[in-house]
């Protein structure tokens, strides 16, 4: 292992050899999972009718696909992890990525979707493989007082791949030859991640003697069952999984919000999409700085309980700003019965009135709030897990994530079916949001007791200032 750094500094840990190509390794895949699915989603949806998969279903279908080896497997990989060098599984991962990018791209050349779907659920499972390595290695390779801010980097790159990744899958598909561009893409971002993973450091293994169960079923459920042992770990996991739901919910919605409520054009949703996604990346470089001065090795949860806060203000706020829209809707409704085509407005149009800059900073506000409240969340997961089963402690935080996020979906369909409107959707949001909070926060006290005592100490810093 290489000698973690001296500075707590986030950017500054991409220049230590270890997690810096662990970063660049984390990202690739990250981003190549993305910018693949969204290649995929456009060319089922817009370029290649496919008569057994209709293109309103696609989406769905894709993002099932992906999700799924993520409750099948989290638990068998989170035992691989264990028992086997971090490095070496990281490149046997990224050797895995490449087969199936390889395959992926016949699959795009030739225009079998079938082969793409199979590509899809193997991408799928190639993340799930790597999602124990992502945090369990985090410990392995910084000391205590990086590891608030090597959860941040790891948090902002992560949602910072995701947002490029759909971005070039979709800038791709819309050029001459898009699928041939697309699949170049994949090879060549899967063939970058194997580069960076050569670099990771020898790790060795935490558990080298563990005997892996195979029973998919049993060891899923002993792996929650062991997780659920310890009440605070527990905790902390099903807050992360709740802040996953929340913004898979608001990641799913904002293209359809964009041009439903905000009439919008694409060019909109992506720069909400780039709002969302650039807002949790700061948040999660911030917990570090705001917690360096109230909490030791910069670990402060009291940020837990303040992003809570943000998440659910903004997210209220978010509904009564759309709410102020209803007019403006009705009024292009009426305009699109009388056979007149209402246009969609662009970013400049789209920046005049200050409701839509409300909105644009509740969404900024939220997102932030969100990197707050998981990165601590993280860190203290993996101080406090053994070191022997950390990977299968983060494993259990997988499964419960996919878990969430496939509740997630069900529930926001329903509600969407039932009649609710996209901007009802944040209402309902919010409304959980504080229900699931309230419940949790109860069940770790140390969270809301941390945010009191970091509210006292950030005025009395401030008094000494003056």
């Amino acid at each position: 292992m290489s000698t973690p750094p001296t500075g707590p500094t986030p950017l500054g840990l991409l220049r230590q050899t270890g997690f810096g190509a662990f970063f660049w390794t984390q990202f690739s895949g990250a981003a190549n999972d993305n910018l693949f699915k969204f290649a995929l989603t456009v060319l089922v949806t817009y370029q290649l009718q496919v008569a057994w998969l209709p293109a309103v279903l696609a989406g769905l279908v894709i993002g099932g696909l992906f999700i799924l080896p993520y409750v099948l497997f989290s638990a068998t990989c989170g035992q691989w992890c264990d028992r086997t060098d971090m490095a070496l599984m990281m490149r046997r991962v990224k050797n895995l990525e490449i087969a199936i990018m390889l395959l992926a791209a016949a699959g795009f050349l030739f225009e079998q979707v079938g082969v793409l779907l199979l590509c899809i659920f193997l991408m799928g499972t190639h993340s799930t493989l790597f999602g124990p390595v992502k945090y369990a290695y985090l410990p392995r390779a910084l000391g205590p007082k990086q590891l608030v801010s090597g959860n941040g980097m790891v948090e902002m790159g992560t949602f910072v791949a995701i947002l490029l990744g759909n971005m070039a899958g979709g800038l791709l598909m819309t050029l001459p030859h898009g699928a041939l561009w697309a699949a170049l893409a994949c090879v060549l971002v899967a063939l970058l991640g194997r580069w960076a993973a050569g670099k990771v450091p020898d790790t060795p293994a935490a558990d080298p003697h563990l005997h892996i169960n195979w029973n998919l079923v049993s060891e899923t459920w002993r792996n929650l069952q062991s997780a659920r042992s310890d009440r605070e770990v527990w905790g902390a996991l099903l807050l992360i999984s709740w802040m996953w739901c929340f913004g898979a919910v608001m990641l799913s919605q904002i293209p359809s919000y964009t041009k439903e409520v905000l009439h919008g054009s694409e060019a909109v949703a992506s720069m909400l999409m780039v709002v969302f996604s650039v807002g949790i990346g700061v948040g999660s470089l911030l917990c570090e700085r705001l917690g360096r001065a109230t909490a030791e090795h910069g670990l402060e949860l009291g940020l837990v309980t303040l992003g809570a806060l943000g998440m659910g203000v903004f997210v209220l706020d978010l509904y009564a700003a759309s709410s102020g829209l209803a007019d403006a809707h009705a009024a292009l409704s009426a305009a699109h019965l009388a056979n007149a085509t209402p246009t969609l407005m662009g970013v400049g149009a789209f920046l005049g009135p200050w409701t839509h800059t409300r909105i644009l900073v509740d969404l900024s506000l939220l997102s932030l709030s969100a990197g707050l409240f998981s990165v601590p969340l993280y860190a203290y997961v993996q101080q406090r897990s053994p070191h022997t089963h950390r990977a299968r402690v983060m494993a259990a935080n997988n499964i419960l994530n996919a878990l969430f996020m496939v509740t997630s979906a069900l529930i926001t369909g329903a509600l969407l079916t039932w009649g609710v409107s996209i901007s009802g959707i944040w209402l309902w949001l919010g409304v959980a949001h504080g229900l699931v909070c309230a419940v949790l926060l109860a069940q770790m006290p140390q969270l809301p007791r941390r945010f009191g005592v970091m509210l006292q100490q950030w005025v009395k810093a401030k008094e000494k200032a003056l």
